[in-house]
């Protein structure tokens, strides 16, 4: 079964304490981005700021060129999953250990000109491997559907992997996605820039839930 996860993306402590204030009555877990300022062009609340209600399940999303730098920190916040970028600046491998030596779940981000196999060590050691299909550091972007082929590449190298996706995902596309195969659909504009953002997150919740009755 899929599951819709709001995305928190903020620029300061305010703006992020307003976002999740938004999402509170119906989030159960959310994906935090966190943006050094150069691997994505904006940079986010940092990773001394972030914090979550203690019921939900907290994803943070590392778009960092050296994420060695915030690893120990994020460990110590204990979130449900660590995710770093396959295109990072450093071998992020033992990172990914060193995340699921600390209990928490390890994910590997492929950008769209990532081929699967060049990364093959890195999905095998992973929890996660989220297909990001977005621009680094903005709500939006564009679903291309062309990279669900990933999910089957992906699933032949580590059959037993979550699917993520992150970029563009919207009331149009999250019944594909799901048929695809993506198991966490990362939702950014399409909750935060709704006019009823719980309203937003409810169609979401229908559209993959359809999944299992079509044949």
């Amino acid at each position: 079964m899929g599951v819709i996860v709001p995305t928190v993306l903020a620029p300061t402590p305010e703006e992020y304490k307003s976002i999740l204030e938004q999402i509170h009555t119906f989030a159960e877990r959310v994906h935090v981005d966190l943006s050094d300022g150069t691997f994505a062009p904006d940079s986010t609340v940092g990773a001394t700021q972030i914090w979550w209600p203690q019921e939900w399940q907290a994803d943070v999303h590392v778009m960092a060129a050296q994420p060695s730098q915030y690893i120990q920190q994020l460990i110590n916040l204990k979130p449900h999953m660590i995710t770093l970028h396959a295109e990072a600046k450093e071998d992020i491998l033992p990172l990914l250990q060193q995340i699921k030596q600390g209990g928490i779940r390890a994910g590997v981000a492929l950008m769209r000109a990532t081929v699967p196999m060049d990364v093959a060590e890195l999905i095998s050691a992973s929890d996660h491997v989220m297909i990001f299909s977005g621009d680094l550091g903005k709500y939006g972007g564009t679903a291309s559907m062309m990279q669900l082929e990933k999910v089957r590449l992906v699933k032949n190298i580590n059959a037993s992997v979550e699917i993520g996706w992150d970029g563009g995902i919207n009331v149009e596309n999250a019944f594909s996605l799901a048929q695809g195969g993506v198991d966490v659909f990362n939702v950014g504009r399409a909750i935060q820039k709704a006019l009823d953002p719980k309203a937003a997150y409810d169609a979401l919740v229908a559209e993959i839930s359809k999944q299992g009755a079509v044949q």
